[in-house]
Formats: C-alpha cells, sequence, structure tokens
C-alpha cells in the first residue's frame, strides 16, 4: 500500500506541474499553518487553478491521508495485551524468513476458538491428576505415554517372607521392586479415539489377584487381562461442549486417587481409596453440557471385575463439577450390581463423593501452592443373608462407611511437595476389605471362604492410617518420593515378623488350613495347623521414583 500511496503522490505532483510548472520532489507542500490544501490553490506565479480541479485535488490528497492513517494502524503492534494473548493463540506464526500479516481488525483478534471442557485452567494442582502440563512426542494422530513406577519399602514388622498385604500399591518389602511399568497412549483422529496402557511389574499380579470374577466361567479372565491397565475405543460427538461414548476397560476413580501413584499426593492412599475400584469393564457415556461440568454414565460387568459375578452386571454415573480453577466436585455413584461371588441375591450400593479447594496460589512466594481433598463414602449389601441399614431377621447389617482428608503444600516454584493425611473406614462384613494374601490367597480362591481371614456376614472390620509425603520434583515428568505410613485395624490384619507364607511355600490349598509337619491328620484346631502372623499395627517406610511422559 506504501508504494501505492508513493505512486499516487507523485501523479499529483506531475498534474500540478503540468498546469502550474512548479517544481515537485515528491511531498506536498505545507504552510506555516498546517493548511496543506493552501499551495495547492496558487502557483509560484501568481496565477489560480480551476476552482474544478482544485476541488477533486483536495479530495485526491484527502484521500491520501486516510490511506496513509489507514496503513499506519495497521502496521502498528497490538497494544492491549489480552489482544496479543487470543491473537498469539489464534494466529498461525509466521517463520523468521517472513513478515506476519497485519491483522484484519482487533474484532477478528477476540474471537477465539472453543475451548475444550475444563481447558479454562490449570487444573494440574489436582490430587488424582498428572501434573504434565505437555507432551513432548505429541502428534495429531498419536499422543504416546510412558510410566514407570519404581519402588522400595521399609517394613517395622520385618515380615520373614517380605510380604506386605492390605494394600492395592504396595506388596513386598525391603527390596526393589518395579511396580508399574506402563507403555501406551491415546490414539485421536476424524474423532475416533482410543487409548491403551500396559501394566507390567506388580501391577499385573496383584490387580487381577484382588478380581474374584474370573472364578465363574471359563477363559480364564485375569490371564487375558493381566496386562492391560486400560483399553478402550470409542467416538466424540460434536454435541454440546462434546460427547463421548467408550467401551472397554477404564478407570474408575472411584474414591478419588489415581491408578497411577505419578499422579496422586501420596504414595499410600487411604482405605476409601485403597479398597473401591480402580477400574471398571464395560461401556462408558460422557457428556460435558459446559466446559465446566461432565455428567458420566457407566455400563459395567461388575464392582473392579473382569466379568460378572452374578447374572446381573452393575449401573454407575459420574458427577463433575469445577466453576473454576481453584474448586473441584467429584460425586460416583454405583448401584444394583450383585457383585458377591456365588450370592446372586446380594445387592451393592456405593457413594463416593469429594471435594479438593486450592485455597493458597502464590507462585513467586516460596510456598507456591496449598490444597487439600475430602473424600467420604457410604455403602451398602442387601440380600443373600444380610441388611443394608442395620441387623434385623434378613441378616446382619453389612455396610460401608469412611473418609478420608489430606493437606498437601508446594514449594519453591512448585519442586517440593509436602502432603499430610489420613482416614478411617467402618465395613462390616469385609466386604470391600483387601484380603490379606495367605497361602497365596487370592479374591477367586477366597469366594467359598479362608479359613485365617473371613468374611462372614457381619465380621468386624475398622481401620484407620496417617501418612506424610514429601516429594522432590525438578522436572514436570519425575516425581523422588520419601513416604511415611501407619495403619491400623481393630482386628489382626498385616504381615507381622513371622510372614503369611506357610513353611516350605505356599500349599496350593489357599481355602484350607495348613497343616503342621509330623502330623498325619489336620482337623481344623488351631494346635494341628500352621497360622499366620497377623497384627494390628503397621509401620512403612516407602521410597520411589515415578516417571510420566
Amino acid at each position: 500500500m506504501s508504494k501505492f500511496l508513493m505512486r499516487c503522490k507523485w501523479l499529483m505532483c506531475v498534474f500540478v506541474l503540468i498546469l502550474n510548472q512548479t517544481p515537485c520532489h515528491g511531498q506536498s507542500s505545507s504552510g506555516a499553518n498546517g493548511n496543506d490544501a493552501a499551495p495547492l490553490r496558487a502557483s509560484a506565479t501568481g496565477e489560480s487553478i480551476p476552482p474544478e480541479l482544485a476541488k477533486e485535488l483536495d479530495a485526491l490528497k484527502k484521500r491520501i491521508e486516510q490511506l496513509e492513517t489507514e496503513l499506519k494502524d495497521r502496521e502498528a503492534p497490538v497494544e492491549a495485551s489480552t489482544t496479543a494473548t487470543i491473537a498469539k493463540a489464534t494466529t498461525p506464526v509466521a517463520p523468521a524468513s517472513e513478515t506476519p500479516a497485519p491483522a484484519r481488525s482487533n474484532l477478528a483478534l477476540v474471537i477465539a476458538p472453543q475451548r475444550e471442557p475444563f481447558a479454562f485452567a490449570d487444573f494440574t494442582w489436582l490430587n488424582g491428576n498428572p501434573r504434565t502440563k505437555e507432551s513432548p512426542m505429541d502428534t495429531k494422530f498419536y499422543t504416546p505415554e510412558i510410566r514407570a513406577d519404581v519402588d522400595y519399602v521399609f517394613d517395622f514388622n520385618h515380615p520373614k517372607d517380605d510380604t506386605i498385604g492390605g494394600s492395592s500399591e504396595v506388596f513386598r518389602s525391603n527390596e526393589v521392586h518395579v511396580t508399574q511399568l506402563g507403555i501406551g497412549g491415546d490414539f485421536h483422529f476424524d474423532n475416533v479415539r482410543a487409548r491403551l496402557m500396559t501394566q507390567f511389574g506388580l501391577y499385573s499380579q496383584t490387580t487381577p489377584r484382588n478380581d474374584a470374577s474370573p472364578a465363574r466361567g471359563q477363559w480364564n479372565l485375569d490371564n487375558a487381562y493381566r496386562y492391560v491397565s486400560e483399553a478402550y475405543g470409542g467416538y466424540h460427538f460434536n454435541v454440546l461442549k462434546g460427547v463421548n461414548v467408550d467401551a472397554g476397560i477404564f478407570m474408575s476413580y472411584v474414591g478419588l486417587f489415581s491408578y497411577y501413584q505419578f499422579d496422586n499426593w501420596a504414595y499410600q492412599p487411604s482405605y476409601v481409596s485403597s479398597n473401591t475400584p480402580w477400574f471398571f469393564n464395560g461401556v462408558r457415556l460422557q457428556i460435558f453440557p459446559t466446559e465446566h461440568l461432565k455428567l458420566e454414565g457407566w455400563f459395567v460387568n461388575g464392582w473392579q471385575s473382569y466379568g460378572r459375578f452374578n447374572n446381573r452386571p452393575g449401573l454407575g454415573m459420574q458427577f463433575l463439577w469445577r466453576p473454576n480453577g481453584w474448586l473441584s466436585v467429584l460425586g460416583n455413584q454405583y448401584a444394583l450390581g450383585a457383585d458377591t461371588f456365588a450370592t446372586p441375591g446380594r445387592i451393592r450400593y456405593h457413594t463416593d463423593d469429594s471435594i479438593e479447594i486450592k485455597y493458597y496460589d502464590k507462585p513467586d512466594n516460596f510456598l507456591s501452592k496449598a490444597a487439600f481433598s475430602l473424600t467420604g463414602d457410604l455403602g451398602c449389601e442387601h440380600g443373600g443373608g444380610v441388611s443394608c441399614t442395620r441387623n434385623s431377621a434378613k441378616g446382619p447389617k453389612q455396610s460401608f462407611i469412611g473418609f478420608m482428608l489430606y493437606n498437601r503444600f508446594w514449594f519453591h516454584k512448585d519442586q517440593y511437595g509436602l502432603t499430610v493425611g489420613g482416614g478411617a473406614i467402618n465395613n462390616p462384613g469385609r466386604y470391600l476389605v483387601l484380603l490379606p494374601p495367605i497361602n497365596g490367597m487370592t479374591a477367586a480362591t477366597a469366594a467359598v471362604n479362608s479359613p485365617y481371614f473371613t468374611e462372614n456376614p457381619g465380621d468386624p472390620y475398622k481401620a484407620w492410617d496417617i501418612s506424610t509425603t514429601f516429594d522432590y520434583m525438578p522436572s514436570q515428568y519425575i516425581t523422588f518420593r520419601w513416604e511415611y505410613n501407619r495403619r491400623a485395624a481393630n482386628v489382626p490384619y498385616f504381615s507381622g515378623p513371622g510372614g503369611v507364607t506357610p513353611p516350605g511355600g505356599n500349599n496350593g490349598s489357599p481355602t484350607q488350613f495348613v497343616c503342621l509337619s509330623g502330623f498325619t491328620t489336620c482337623n481344623g484346631s488351631p494346635a494341628n495347623t500352621w497360622l499366620p502372623d497377623l497384627r494390628k499395627t503397621e509401620n512403612r517406610l516407602n521410597l520411589a521414583i515415578l516417571v510420566k511422559f
């Protein structure tokens, strides 16, 4: 446009020169009073320009001035910070060798693309959310994900068989172990979605071990899914703020904590989280009415199960609301599942609800952030010889009530973290209590009841725990973690110095008493049998290295 203006000026000067025979140097002259039109009305010789021609020259000059003003406005940088930020997000960045095209108008800059749900704020501070802000390997089609969880646990009970029970995250003591090695990621193209995450390491044994559904039917479901933590495919519909339909194995997030320790404020979660489902096998429907709200429905085989326990699947839903960047409200509901093996008339209900609040956020201070999470659970079973709310003629009360509370501090630009928390549960009937691995016992083999730790209707179980966790996070992709746990129960439950493994190893009959050597008979009397060493308290120190790309 600048070349066009210069040509217009030269043409005007030539036009005046022809009429008045005055020199022209490519610049319009100006009078002392700043009236640019005055010199054009009289020549150096005093001859007047015809009024019609002078009028046309004035109009041409004004047009040139208008074009010059518009050119300056287009070449001037956008000064408003908010406008510049949106322009950066919506306008492609030109290569260094090219000159960026001028913006069309300020109105065009403030028209931002539609945001993804929950993308209006940074939620990496949440317990249960990964704190990575970007993937170094992301592509249009595939976002890879790699996770490594390696830990060393020092158990102050010193079990001689190095076996830890009652945990869904910690399994052996005084040894370095790979708890989880996951390789996979998210596939996304043309609204089609898929996710795969493997689970190599101890998770590949311990997670299927806590599922009793493989005891019903054939095809070894625990082996079929053993090395997979997440595997689903689905489709994204461009309705409202988004609608997703997925089928396969997906995370449940009942209990707030993530299945992956990297995402959590603590390594060993309290009982409310540790004893509720980590995954569901089924179909889910995710609806995002707004960027602040998610509604999710589940049709699943059962409560953390690869298959059905009986003749009825389970139903559930999730409500997630984040009205701003410092508050998250989560509700998970489960109902109608017949989730006790070989007891088709027993139905389960459960509600799990959490609130997380970031109450301090000053990134430049030594204490950079602080937040807390509070979770409460209620549940019960009825039918099949138990009652939901009280002891009655139908059977003893079979219920679950629990809570957990954690407070998290971040220091020195989030490079250090300190978490203090704990919780408690009361679970008469023990239907959600993780079974100690006595004599190789699993949830499937214990479906007919273990002689060492029973799950009879009304069997009492109360437990509580506290923990302190310190994290060093030099990069968003790694966490060095030190954690101390104290756990306690009202009945012997935790591995003691004698361990939970019979002399000579597991005898292959986890549902029977193990006979002591030297006896020809074993009638179930404690005098004739081996007994595991179970204690009411446990103190542990956990050291872990957690990686996520």
